[in-house]
């Protein structure tokens, strides 16, 4: 058998079989069984090396013995006993559970633990209040509450559901949707959904960063912005926010204009809608984050994958549909803000992929641990801003629709020209020269380009350069 080189999320060493004190083993059985499982493997020490177990019968059934009386409740397990270099090694198997939580009890202590990297600890009460769910079989989001429907309104969310299906939504779809009981009582899910703001860590905090690193909010965030209420608001308003503060760059092909934004809206969206529907609404004072860089986008919320595994140790292509709030998820997907479960982060990559300009490099990264996921979508355009990109940055918002297609044709003519004059701009244009030369005289005004002579012979360039230096 070929053992990990070092320990890891789901293999753990043990030198040798502590009886005297099983806690220090014992705990990681806690924490495999409560995650996604795991081995432990006696006879091994931390380097990986073989030492060998003596005894490895007598040691196999202390194991077994220590699991049942001291794991409550017993998770599944499989001893084996291996030969390696001539000595015994002992590989004790343990399924993920079901039955979660499952604790570590002895000398009056009662603890959960769970695996953080190669570590076992004990688990955080936002995780253990999310175990103790998930061995009930239930969700946050699937718990009725307190609060009654008819104390609150829910506009944004009919109008909405509405405007993506066509379809009423009707006060029977409320408990159909497992947003509200029999009783008018509101699930978590329906709180979530309301028009005001009834869940604490229903939240967004938004800032674009001056640079590439964060630093103070007050003097290097270009802007700052904290959302706080309705699932279906704080999608709008992160989409908002990061449409405002993204470009979409441009440049002229030999028959239409190619549009070249730094993210693809519905990578963007994908996203959002990933971090909204499989967060930890448990976390006390959490929130999402979006963070905007130069050079990259960065979206993290709290709870890391539901199954337990890093999702860096997962292949994207074969994740699979584990939603940690079911209600939420399911609403979104009638409402279509998603597609079929399970795909949102093939998506994410697929759509990168198509924008202008895309390589390897630039390809989305995923980030969990056991608090947090983290989505990066890299700037496409960052690094390869040309002359034509600053200048139309600079004029983009003073231009109407024709005068910007004015302006990329002129782009186009520099890559071809040391300069151009009225009647080459005209004819590439299909413009009346009157017309030519008043767009002409206007980027003149705004200090864009120079010209030099006068009349029909005049030639324009690009300011402080030739034309030939601005590719767009």
């Amino acid at each position: 058998m070929l053992y990990p080189l070092a320990e890891t999320t789901e293999c753990d060493f043990k030198r040798e079989l502590e009886t005297k004190k099983p806690k220090s083993w014992l705990k990681s059985v806690s924490a495999f069984a409560n995650g996604i499982g795991g081995k432990l493997i006696f006879g091994v020490d931390d380097s990986g090396e073989i030492v060998g177990i003596i005894d490895a019968q007598k040691s196999a059934e202390a194991i077994s013995n220590l699991i049942k009386t001291r794991i409550t409740p017993t998770p599944q397990f499989i001893l084996t006993l291996e030969k390696e270099q001539e000595k015994s090694v002992l590989i004790l198997t343990i399924e993920a559970g079901r039955a979660t939580p499952y604790y570590y009890k002895a000398d009056g202590i009662r603890e959960a633990y769970v695996r953080i990297g190669n570590e076992s600890i004990v688990a955080p009460d936002y995780i253990l209040n999310e175990l103790i769910l998930k061995g009930k079989n239930q969700s946050f989001d699937a718990l009725t509450s307190d609060v009654k429907k008819e104390e609150y309104s829910f506009t944004l969310l009919e109008a909405t559901y509405y405007e993506r299906t066509l379809l009423k939504m009707e006060p029977k779809d409320y408990f159909s949707f497992c947003l509200a009981d029999k009783k008018g009582y509101l699930t978590n899910a329906g709180r979530l959904f309301a028009d005001q703001y009834i869940v604490y860590n229903s939240r967004v905090f938004c800032t674009r960063w001056n640079g590439l690193e964060k630093g103070s909010a007050f003097d290097d965030a270009l802007d700052d912005k904290e959302f706080e209420g309705n699932l279906i608001y704080l999608l709008r308003s992160a989409s908002d926010f990061i449409k405002n503060n993204s470009k979409v760059r441009f440049y002229k092909d030999v028959e239409y204009r190619v549009d070249k934004p730094d993210y693809a809206e519905r990578a963007v969206t994908e996203a959002l809608v990933n971090a909204l529907i499989h967060r930890d609404y448990i976390v006390l004072g959490s929130e999402v984050h979006i963070n905007m860089y130069d050079d990259r986008l960065e979206i993290s919320s709290p709870g890391g994958m539901f199954d337990g595994k890093a999702v860096q140790e997962h292949t994207i292509a074969d994740i699979g549909s584990m939603r940690r709030n079911p209600v939420i998820a399911d609403l979104f997907h009638r409402m279509k803000f998603m597609e079929r479960r399970g795909s949102g982060l093939k998506k994410i990559i697929s759509e990168t992929e198509k924008l202008p300009g895309y390589n390897e490099s630039l390809k989305p990264i995923f980030y969990s641990d056991g608090s947090s996921f983290r989505v990066i979508l890299k700037n496409v355009n960052y690094g390869t801003t040309k002359v034509s990109d600053k200048v139309s940055d600079k004029v983009s918002d003073k231009l109407n629709e024709k005068e910007k297609c004015f302006f990329n044709v002129l782009m186009t003519l520099a890559k071809q020209h040391d300069f151009v004059t009225t009647k080459v701009v005209a004819e590439a244009t299909g413009m009346p020269e009157a017309t030519t030369r008043r767009y002409l005289a206007k980027f003149s005004k705004m200090d864009i380009i120079v010209s030099d002579g006068k009349n029909r012979s005049k030639k324009y360039y690009l300011k402080n350069t030739s034309m030939t230096e601005a590719n767009p």
